[in-house]
């Protein structure tokens, strides 16, 4: 009796929760801006904010400069309240600069991020070119690059011949909230009663040996020596206390404060640019816009249900890395901090029109364009990589060489995924299944969400819609398909459940300030989170992963991380506490890296299971630098609306820039229910996404793609099978990335650096260099107008192979089947036509390429293969990987790895050679033989087909047209 008493007060608790819940979560049509903080009510960004340009207050005591192989630290002195700071500077390989400051003798330590860096960075030796008493002239090596001290006030610049770079500390923003004792509190007057009579102690003393004759300069006492030995203690008199440096509140929650203020600022000034990217995540334009009159962009990852477009506000995940462009250069700044973190952005030019910057011009005006980018964080250190280009691509290889590349992910994580919040049991999975099947629609996952749990209790099932799992995953691994199951990390807190009471038993729970474990609601109710930057927490978080301990698993599931902010749903701005504790280091200076970590756990739990032999494909919600290193991301709780679909493009252009191509946002929208012209235009958008997933909330009405009349399930069909006949190109971008750093969906200014009509373009993108993607975002579009970049070049419409010149904005007419894509002249696109229900059934299809020839009549690309799921591309150097070519009428087919082994049984089907000319005969040179080709000319396309050549992917052959 008492326990089905208590299952009943369980249920109605439970039923409580999630009306509660709904009404937060469904409730509302958009943000409650309430909910989140802006600038003004985070106390440590009003504070550091009210600072405003002008004279320093940091000067460089180039009397301590030391100088190794390595790097040259320096002390910088703060004149208004004597506290001392450490500057440190390193030249890292690759062209790049570290800039540490960190106090000279904190209270007790300040948090350094951990675990983003993939190791530590390898320097290349500093030396003195020039000094004096204003300051230090250093060599950075390459092209007569150098790092400028100077010393009063301290600032430092970076230049290139006569060209300034950039600039740090030029406006003196920067600020360090040193650690101190808090005035107010007993064991304060004690300490500084008895420091107090010390320090007088030490004054007669040192009284009495002045007037014995002792050398002056070796008791530099006095007042200033004692200004500076309270300021090391912590208690300068000239440290104002403002409101919310010891404690602050927002709406009903208190954060204690107990290490007072600790924040951070520094400025970077960019002359000669005016455009500036990255620091995603937030639903906004590509370009980032100026921050004047408004808050500044804040990366704090948060959990924000139905988010707000064209605004600052923090969003799920964030990468605290800043690119900026212009014609001569592309340079980065990678701010490494956890913490909540503020970035203010002005410029002189912003404001003025086209019409009012050709005047200045005109006019002869001198001013040269500059913008001016202000890092504002919480706690911890400045640790800061100026990565210096020149071009893009070498920023992308910079900033990998530092926190790593993308993960390769298996070739099924490329196709197609098919999510709602909440498929309702097997027999609905299986349903779900077979109307793919009978309506000739292929997909390789299956997702479920948080209901498949036995009470929201992960690495369960529910006993009565989920029985049998095994048996559901052995009927979709039959079809060669995948299924996902979310796993989040907030753990029901219920003595009977196997993953709390270990976490519990084992102290791996983060803690609340008093030393408990930190409580707080999320879906399951009552829950607690695991402190994942624990190593321990980590290794026995990817334990549960293994077969024998995640019930009714097996190698065909796989994981998504949600929630992972950390979500909080009681929380202050529905997070964590900033005051709660993992292990000696508060919320507050880990807070970002919290979902990384998650991200991180749940990847080597993937691989752990199979013995590290199988790539694992595992999304994450929240992200920070390094989540790149561990598999996909997406935009979050987004709408059923058109903008919010045009918002996808630039979300994830952005991420790209800074490591993450596996990005992708929720087709159809979470929220709401599409009008089914949105719904096809988000398939055919999604389609050229690199994630490709659709998804939505469970208080909408079902979504399979064929639930909306025969004509629509057609275009749906359409759109996903162009996806999966372009799977062998998507595949060779991703192994790209991991290899090199490069996004695979790309802005066209990374392609096209000198061409400023791309720089503010973000309703279409590349994927790679050769393919061009405009989607149709507007409501009732009858046409788009394309931009084609690049002056000289041309562009073949994918679908018509009509040819188009560049450097030109083309309009095209749509209908409701246009996805207007375009093939860049001089490429070659690999593709499988032969399109079946998921990408392992093609595994062993032939290949179509596609080859662009450009004005010159060339063309190259690349044909990569490898088994699809394995790490034995790495371990065992098991893939093909081809180059083609095109060139005096001959197409050839290298290898670029002589001591690979993999043998495909792929062969190629077809030649579609574009913007070619008739050949009177077609000839395949192979193994010593040659033999004539089957060829068709379309005079009017000037498209010239070859069929079934028939040679082996993975064979070096020539096709010789004569």
């Amino acid at each position: 009796m008492a326990k089905m008493a208590a299952s009943f007060i369980e249920s109605r608790m439970g039923l409580l929760f999630m009306v509660c819940v709904t009404f937060f979560v469904g409730g509302s049509l958009a943000v409650d801006r309430g909910n989140f903080k802006t600038c003004d009510q985070s106390a440590f960004c009003k504070r550091q904010r009210a600072m405003k340009p002008g004279q320093s207050p940091y000067r460089a005591l180039l009397d301590t400069l030391e100088l190794s192989d390595s790097r040259l630290t320096l002390q910088l002195i703060n004149d208004n309240n004597k506290v001392h700071l450490l500057l440190e500077l390193y030249r890292l390989q690759g062209n790049m600069t570290r800039v540490k400051i960190n106090e000279l003798k904190p209270l007790k330590p300040r948090f350094e991020v951990p675990d983003v860096l993939i190791a530590e960075p390898p320097t290349e030796p500093l030396s003195v070119l020039s000094q004096d008493d204003n300051g230090v002239v250093l060599s950075l090596g390459a092209e007569s690059q150098r790092l400028i001290v100077s010393a009063r006030p301290f600032r430092l610049d970076i230049m290139e011949g006569p060209e300034l770079l950039l600039s740090l500390n030029s406006r003196g923003l920067l600020a360090f909230e040193h650690l101190r004792l808090r005035k107010d509190t007993l064991s304060y007057k004690i300490s500084s009663t008895i420091d107090s009579m010390w320090n007088k102690i030490k004054w007669v003393f040192s009284r009495q040996a002045d007037a014995e004759g002792v050398d002056k300069n070796e008791n530099v006492d006095g007042a200033e020596q004692q200004e500076e030995d309270k300021a090391a203690d912590g208690e300068s008199d000239k440290d104002e206390v403002q409101d919310g440096m010891w404690e602050e509140t927002f709406k009903s929650h208190a954060d204690s404060k107990p290490n007072g203020p600790t924040s951070i600022s520094l400025d970077f000034s960019l002359p000669g640019v005016e455009h500036v990217y990255g620091i995603p995540e937030h639903a906004d334009s590509l370009k980032l816009k100026t921050t004047d009159g408004g808050d500044p962009y804040r990366l704090y990852n948060l959990d924000v249900f139905q988010y707000e477009l064209y605004n600052p506000m923090a969003l799920y995940g964030h990468v605290p890395v800043l690119l900026a462009h212009n014609t001569q250069r592309t340079l980065g700044i990678f701010w490494l901090n956890a913490a909540e973190t503020w970035v203010d952005i002005s410029s002189n030019t912003a404001g003025k029109t086209v019409f009012g910057k050709m005047l200045d011009y005109v006019q002869g005006a001198s001013e040269t364009p500059q913008t001016d980018v202000r890092w504002i964080s919480e706690s911890g250190i400045i640790d800061v990589f100026v990565m210096l280009g020149p071009k893009p691509t070498d920023v992308f290889a910079q900033y990998a060489s530092l926190t790593g590349t993308q993960s390769f992910p298996p070739l099924a994580g490329l196709a197609y995924h098919q999510c709602r919040w909440n498929y309702n049991d097997q027999d609905d999975v299986r349903a779900v299944d077979q109307g793919f099947d009978e309506h000739d629609i292929p997909y390789d996952f299956i997702w479920l969400d948080i209901e498949h749990t036995d009470g929201k209790r992960y690495f369960t099932w529910d006993p009565h819609k989920f029985s049998q799992p095994k048996e559901m995953l052995q009927g979709i691994m039959e079809k060669k398909r995948k299924m996902v199951a979310i796993v989040d990390p907030h753990i029901k807190v219920d003595g009977s459940y196997k993953i709390h009471s270990e976490i519990r038993s084992r102290g791996f729970y983060v803690k609340n300030k008093d030393g408990g474990d930190y409580e707080g609601w999320c879906w399951p109710g009552n829950s607690g989170y695991p402190d994942f930057t624990n190593p321990e927490m980590r290794a026995w978080w990817a334990s549960q992963f293994a077969y024998d301990q995640y019930e009714g698993s097996m190698e065909n599931l796989y994981t998504w991380n949600d929630m992972n902010e950390p979500s909080v749903f009681n929380g202050p701005e529905v997070t964590m506490h900033k005051d709660a504790m993992h292990g000696n280091w508060e919320h507050r200076d880990v807070h970002n890296l919290y979902g990384l970590y998650v991200h991180m756990a749940t990847t080597e739990g993937q691989i752990q299971r199979s013995g590290g032999t199988e790539r694992p494909f595992v999304l994450t919600r929240a992200f920070f630098a390094g989540s790149q290193r561990y598999g996909a991301v997406w935009t979050g709780d987004n709408a059923a609306e058109w903008d919010h679909l045009k918002i996808s493009i630039p979300m994830c252009l952005s991420l790209g820039l800074v490591g993450i191509s596996l990005c992708g946002a929720d087709v159809g929208g979470f929220f709401k229910h599409p009008s089914t012209e949105l719904l096809v235009r988000w398939y055919q958008t999604g389609a050229y996404q690199p994630f490709f997933r659709a998804h939505a909330h469970l208080d909408t009405p079902r979504r399979e793609p064929w639930l909306f009349g025969p004509e629509n399930t057609a275009l749906i069909r359409e759109a996903i099978r162009q996806r999966y006949a372009l799977l062998p190109y998507w595949y060779q971008q991703f192994y790209q990335a991991h290899k090199t750093g490069h996004p695979v969906m790309r802005a066209l200014w990374v392609e096209y650096p000198k061409d400023t009509a791309t720089f503010t373009i973000d309703d279409q993108f590349l994927i790679g260099r050769d393919l061009l993607v405009h989607p149709v975002t507007e409501e009732g579009a009858r046409g788009v107008t394309a931009y084609l970049p690049g002056a000289g070049e041309v562009w073949y419409d994918v679908h018509t192979f009509q040819k188009h010149n560049g450097a030109q904005n083309l309009y095209i007419p749509v209908t409701m089947s246009s996805i207007p894509v375009f093939q860049r002249g001089g490429s070659i696109i690999p593709k499988k036509l032969r399109v079946r229900r998921s990408s392992s059934c093609m595994e062993n299809d032939p290949y179509t390429l596609i080859v662009a020839l450009n004005p010159q009549r060339t063309a190259e690309g690349e044909l990569y293969i490898d088994d699809g799921h394995t790490f034995n591309y790495d371990t065992k150097k098991e893939f093909v990987h081809r180059s083609l070519t095109f060139a005096n009428n001959s197409l050839t087919s290298r290898n670029l790895c002589l001591d690979c082994q993999f043998s495909t049984k792929s062969w190629i089907e077809k030649v579609v050679i574009l913007g070619a000319s008739k050949p009177n005969k077609v000839t395949l040179k192979m193994d010593g033989k040659d033999s004539s080709v089957e060829f068709e000319f379309d005079a009017s396309m000037s498209v010239l087909t070859l069929r079934k050549p028939g040679m082996n992917a993975g064979a070096d052959w020539t096709v010789l047209l004569q």
